[in-house]
């Protein structure tokens, strides 16, 4: 099932994403269901063509979670060690933009890279000091993230949280999609000025984590709780490279789809 957030003529709801899209996100329809995901889906009868709708981040988690150097060929690039441990760091819930949305270039940075990464998605129980096997339960589905990272102020601030934290620097989409074995899954990202010539810069499989998902989500439930709808960021493959003003970014994950985002300057 693939999960939507979305706005259409009558308000906001959440939905199902219906269909086999033949090109990126065309052909599909939306149906809408009863308030949110996490309970059982009931449709109202409601549905829309996907080009009638605006697709949102498919949630708004209390907080997102990142996994850095999860990838030892992406810890290597960058001349670091792999982790013993999980390398946990955080980002706003304001960070957080959905399909098509800009990622906007700060001013106070020089070099936005992207991120392409699987992002998991906690369900309805939650999770707070889970072991391996509640932690596979506590997953509601996985999505399309964008770790969008001002990489000269990572390396001159002794911690994370403004290279990581703009408004904009954590793009989620276009779906969340349930039932997915991640264990092995195409990540992939797509940059470049023309929309319909974009360069790979990132080519990598989820069987490449240090720490697969679960071992992640029990770790972290270890360290804080973790509530309905928080993201996980599981960490990128190897390619991170720069973006620039006028560039379109797209993240593609097999049995996912693709989160797709033009890059622009604050407004």
């Amino acid at each position: 099932m693939r999960i939507v957030r979305f706005l259409h003529a009558k308000g906001l709801s959440f939905g199902v994403a219906e269909g086999e899209a033949s090109s990126g996100l065309e052909g599909l329809t939306v149906a809408e269901i009863e308030g949110h995901p996490f309970g059982e889906i009931k449709f109202t009868g409601a549905r829309w063509a996907l080009s009638d709708v605006r697709l949102l981040s498919p949630i708004l988690p209390s907080k997102v979670i990142g996994v850095g150097r999860n990838y030892a060929e992406h810890a290597a690039e960058h001349g670091s060690e792999v982790p013993k441990e999980p390398l946990l760091f955080l980002k706003p819930s304001t960070s957080v933009i959905g399909p098509r949305d800009a990622i906007r270039l700060p001013i106070f940075s020089k070099q936005v890279e992207h991120e392409a990464e699987l992002a998991v998605v906690i369900g309805a129980t939650g999770a707070r000091r889970a072991d391996r096997a509640a932690a596979e339960r506590a997953v509601f589905g996985y999505t399309c993230a964008n770790d969008v990272t001002a990489r000269d102020l990572q390396r001159s601030d002794d911690q994370w949280t403004r290279a990581k934290g703009f408004d904009s620097f954590c793009p989620i989409g276009p779906w969340i999609t349930t039932g997915l074995d991640v264990s092995d899954l195409e990540i992939r990202c797509e940059v470049g000025s023309d929309p319909n010539a974009l360069e790979v810069r990132q080519l990598g499989r989820t069987r490449d984590m240090v720490f697969d998902v679960p071992a992640l989500v029990s770790y972290i439930s270890h360290v804080m709780t973790l509530l309905p709808g928080d993201v996980i960021l599981t960490g990128t493959p190897a390619g991170v490279s720069p973006l620039t003003d006028g560039d379109t970014v797209t993240v593609r994950i097999e049995g996912i789809g693709e989160l797709t985002n033009p890059v622009l300057p604050v407004a």
